[in-house]
């Protein structure tokens, strides 16, 4: 099934508060309220108001489509809430996307889409707005070996058991990436320049995977080379996180001890801290991602019950080259991964696959605020948008990552390289090989958009 979705954004700038009339972080000045939000399953018709003018900012996402409204400079200042819907369009949320935008989302179950072109934006009042949602359809089969997309599909609860869902042994063997991506042709035309790019920088040791998600279009050049993971590790490792969150074998709001057997050394402000403090597993998992804190990886580790557990998680996830041999940080590089494996996860988590759909977007929204943006990101145009997380163990430099382009596209990016030790030279190869990519991928040209409405 091949899905082109593209979006034009609907440019705008509000202020809201919450009805629970908190504070922004930092600020003393008051919130802006959201007075109200209903969704009308009978017309498909989302309405909301606020107590100031808004005029909201739109976009459709694919893999699952779905129509999102930001609200830029909102802090929304309570947790996620959704609603469950219906068969086809699956769920309302409204949640923080991240410290400055709050996000509502309209989700369609896999297999349907709409017209972007057909959704009517209309404001009734400076501080009321209506969206109008055409009538979802389903997508066309377009490979036989594709699954029947009226299938049951498995959902996530509190008493979901994680340990028996399981990755299809003839996954490996179909044109389906990890299951769930059909895989179509490599993109010939930019290979040449990656090689051309690669005997300029013969000294370096890389392996590389890229796969364009609307289309199928891959780049996969030494994929399955296994590299030391460093801390990209800590990505399979935040997924399988949210994984036991949906089956309620954690909580964010869990405290968590730093104990001194796991204070680590290397990236990272907790090793810092004394002995005996605590965070919540909230606090600890965004530590681990955003400023990479081997220490908060520790704990997550024990958290979730041990290296040998996780490991056995992440063969059932297909992963054949990611394995934790040692707490981090892992500064000899005895953990292993390989850009297949990265690309993979990031695959089933943009999929839902592994974890609910609102506990993938709070990890994409974690790993959006990661600190270090000078290997992807640094090859990315302005306004694209990447959650990824980056390895660096001084020998080994790595970065695997979603992207959502201005046009709408998406993409996966996975990439390691070994470099003599921090030779800067390393990371100049990443940025130009994500530039190359990007730029690649940019001569696509969307087909349809969201557009503003006509005054």
């Amino acid at each position: 099934m091949r899905l082109t979705h593209t979006h034009n954004i609907i440019k705008a700038s509000w202020f809201l508060s919450s009805f629970l009339s908190v504070l922004l972080l930092g600020s003393t000045v008051k919130a802006a309220t959201v007075a109200n939000w209903h969704f009308d399953s009978n017309r498909n018709e989302l309405d909301f108001s606020t107590d100031e003018n808004v005029q909201p900012k739109v976009q459709v996402l694919a893999n699952p489509t779905r129509l999102v409204i930001d609200l830029p400079g909102v802090s929304l200042g309570y947790p996620l809430a959704s609603r469950r819907v219906g068969s086809v369009i699956r769920e309302v949320s409204i949640g923080q996307l991240n410290a400055n935008n709050t996000r509502i989302s309209i989700t369609l179950a896999p297999g349907y889409t709409f017209d972007p072109a057909q959704v009517k934006l209309q404001e009734e009042s400076p501080t009321r707005w209506s969206i109008k949602l055409p009538k979802p359809v389903q997508l066309a089969v377009t490979q036989r070996n594709i699954p029947d997309i009226n299938a049951p599909q498995p959902r996530f609860s509190p008493r979901t058991d994680i340990s028996k869902i399981r990755v299809s042994p003839g996954v490996a063997n179909s044109n389906l990436f990890a299951g769930v991506v059909p895989l179509n042709s490599s993109m010939k035309g930019l290979e040449p320049q990656i090689k051309a790019l690669m005997s300029r920088y013969s000294f370096l040791q890389t392996g590389m995977f890229f796969l364009d998600l609307d289309n199928g279009n891959y780049l996969d050049i030494g994929g399955d080379r296994v590299f030391p993971a460093a801390s990209t590790i800590k990505l399979p490792i935040l997924v399988a996180f949210f994984q036991d969150l949906d089956a309620g074998k954690v909580s964010l709001n869990k405290q968590l001890t730093m104990r001194g057997d796991l204070v680590a050394s290397g990236s990272g402000i907790m090793q810092y801290e004394r002995v005996g403090k605590k965070y919540t597993a909230l606090e600890t998992i965004t530590k681990m991602i955003v400023i990479s804190d081997n220490t908060a990886t520790n704990m997550i580790i024990d958290y979730l019950g041990g290296t040998a557990r996780l490991n056995q998680r992440f063969r059932t996830w297909g992963l054949k080259n990611t394995v934790i041999r040692n707490l981090l940080g892992d500064f000899r590089g005895t953990n292993t991964t390989s850009s297949r494996d990265m690309a993979r996860v990031l695959a089933l988590l943009v999929n839902d696959k592994l974890v609910s759909s609102q506990s993938k977007e709070q990890a994409l929204d974690i790993l959006r605020q990661t600190k270090t943006r000078t290997l992807l990101p640094a090859g990315l145009g302005k306004d694209a948008l990447i959650s990824h997380k980056t390895g660096d163990i001084g020998f080994l430099i790595g970065d695997a990552g979603f992207i959502t382009m201005p046009n709408g596209k998406h993409y996966l990016a996975a990439i390691y390289v070994k470099r003599p030790y921090k030779d800067v030279r390393g990371r100049n190869f990443i940025r130009q090989v994500s530039q190359l990519v990007y730029n690649y991928l940019s001569q696509q040209v969307p087909v349809a958009s969201v557009d503003s409405p006509k005054t």
